[in-house]
């Protein structure tokens, strides 16, 4: 392998260059415009320039790849669903800006952002994204992946989008087709859910945590909630614990917070909104050898019609193609046995409220034990705080 170089943009804390770094690819310029998430950057990549803000580069570097997992609170299922041409994910047109200046010829380009996206305003920002593209003469393929694929338990999908100008992106993205294992019985292991949510959903994941979320914008953590197995006591994951589970080192998100190691909201917010880096060194590996692909069975995507899982085109035109979420299978790390650090119990007030927003719920379907297994851990919390 040669000296490849990536362009991160919109890099926030670093999860798809230290994937590619990790498949021995080597960052050329970040770019992120967070001041807490820069820190991170600065400490963490020192010596890789760091631009604050997309909309003030002039031009691009020569590099392999450029990466963008641009912002997805406007194409969110639990952000604005504003829309690709919202305030925050608008800024991806800046990308399409300077890929279209003399020199800008990266063999690749990575997206990444939340599968809501294909659903939103009837798909409209994956048809934005790909029509910009193709204007460029890109061909593309996405797919979906799960970061569970890698051994994360994390419930975690994202897509990622792939696009060239003179390779097959096809080649990339769709090796491997595994099939999603059965679920163990919940009752024997760790079980995530968010306690945040009692009338809306729960989140519920067996074996895992919910997508981990960023939290609000004025840095208030949102955490998820497991029920472990034999006591069923109820606890939040240590924010070490949360960089891990996006296949960070311990402590990757502390430059945030300076001298106020206290202070964890913004690093909750960081690692929310990072990329699982497992997944972006599945990509980097896959970026260095791709494989033939076979699209001859796959089938137009008629116009107007719902984005599948995967899908690829070029010249106006699109394909579906039938690949699960799950493109390698990775010895994966039980939840109960994952966690590093000491969990927090829940507290008796947030147990409480929780507790009455589901009794509430006439929709809502739990899974067998969940309610008294919340009732009981009330209990215990109340009987601590006598």
């Amino acid at each position: 392998m040669g000296d490849e170089r990536v362009v991160g943009l919109f890099a926030g804390i670093g999860g798809i260059e230290l994937g590619l770094h990790q498949a021995g690819y080597r960052t050329e310029l970040l770019c992120e415009i967070d001041p807490a998430a820069q820190a991170v950057l600065k400490a963490r990549f020192p010596r890789v320039p760091l631009e604050p803000d997309v909309r003030k580069i002039k031009t691009l570097p020569t590099a392999e790849i450029v990466a963008a997992g641009f912002p997805c609170q406007d194409l969110s299922q639990a952000g604005k669903t504003a829309g690709i041409r919202g305030q925050h994910s608008g800024v991806v047109s800046e990308v399409f800006k300077l890929l279209s200046r003399p020199g800008a010829a990266p063999r690749w380009l990575v997206f990444e952002n939340v599968p809501f996206m294909l659903q939103l305003e009837r798909g409209r920002a994956m048809r934005f994204l790909v029509a910009a593209l193709e204007e460029l003469g890109y061909s593309w393929a996405y797919r979906i992946v799960d970061a569970r694929a890698f051994g994360l338990p994390q419930r975690r999908q994202r897509v990622l989008l792939v696009a060239s100008r003179t390779e097959d992106p096809r080649t990339v993205l769709f090796h491997g087709n595994e099939q999603e294992p059965p679920p163990p019985d919940a009752d024997k292991v760790a079980c995530g859910f968010y306690w945040t949510e009692g009338l809306k959903g729960l989140g519920w994941a067996v074996d895992a945590v919910p997508t981990l979320k960023g939290g609000s914008t004025v840095g208030i953590p949102s955490p998820p909630a497991i029920r472990m197995p034999g006591d069923r006591s109820i606890v939040t994951p240590e924010i070490r614990d949360t960089e891990r589970l996006q296949g960070f080192d311990s402590d990757w998100t502390l430059p945030a917070v300076g001298d106020d190691t206290r202070r964890n909201g913004p690093r909750w917010r960081l690692v929310g909104n990072a990329v699982s880096v497992p997944v972006a060194k599945w990509l980097g590996e896959r970026l260095q050898a791709p494989i033939p692909y076979d699209g001859s069975k796959d089938r137009p995507i008629a116009r107007g019609a719902a984005w599948p899982r995967a899908a690829w085109g070029k010249d106006g035109k699109a394909y579906r193609a039938d690949k699960s979420t799950w493109p390698v299978r990775l010895e994966y790390q039980h939840l109960d046995e994952f966690l590093r650090y000491a969990p927090k119990p829940l507290s008796e007030r947030a147990t409480a409220g929780f507790l009455k927003r589901i009794r509430a719920s006439t929709t809502l379907r739990f899974p067998k034990g969940f309610k008294s297994s919340i009732a009981t851990h009330l209990r215990h919390m109340r009987a601590i705080m006598a």
